[in-house]
């Protein structure tokens, strides 16, 4: 698949579970276009804002459907969709799964889009990678953070 978009992702959680944010940069292929977006969370995980990374970059692109090439360090968000695992959690209604809220709204928006997952490697100076790592950390440490209501709901705050 050649990408009409590189979607680029990473999330942080300083504690894990903490203060959490996810950073994204979006590449339209061939065009003079990037985007960078990021937003922090009061309470929540890595893998929640690894997944809500994806998420929000998907739900961004106006022009559907689109060939994403999603590029992130999360085994968990990669391998869930490349091994087709989330499809099964999915048919046993996510029984004994985290973030059956995310996997949800992702498996929504990935139907309007061709998506393609990619792993690279955490902290090995890709550039795209180290920029969405530095807006997530930057995005968890913000003063004004929003709540991840639905982690929230079921771990609140201590």
């Amino acid at each position: 698949m050649d990408p009409d978009i590189i979607l680029y992702t990473d999330g942080s959680a300083l504690g894990n579970p903490g203060p959490g944010g996810y950073g994204l940069i979006l590449e339209w292929v061939g065009k003079n276009y990037i985007k960078e977006v990021s937003e922090g969370f009061r309470h929540t995980t890595n893998n929640r804002m690894e997944l809500l990374a994806v998420i929000v970059g998907l739900e961004l692109l106006k022009q559907k459907p689109l060939n994403v090439l999603v590029v992130s360090d999360s085994k968990y968000v990669v391998d869930a969709v490349s091994k087709n695992w989330v499809t099964t959690w999915q048919k046993k209604n996510f029984k004994d799964k985290k973030n059956p809220d995310l996997w949800k709204r992702y498996l929504k928006i990935s139907k309007e889009h061709r998506v393609q997952m990619q792993w690279v490697k955490g902290h090995n100076e890709h550039p795209q990678n180290e920029r969405c790592d530095a807006l997530a950390v930057q995005a968890a440490k913000g003063a004004s953070l929003a709540v991840d209501i639905n982690y929230e709901a079921v771990n609140p705050r201590k």
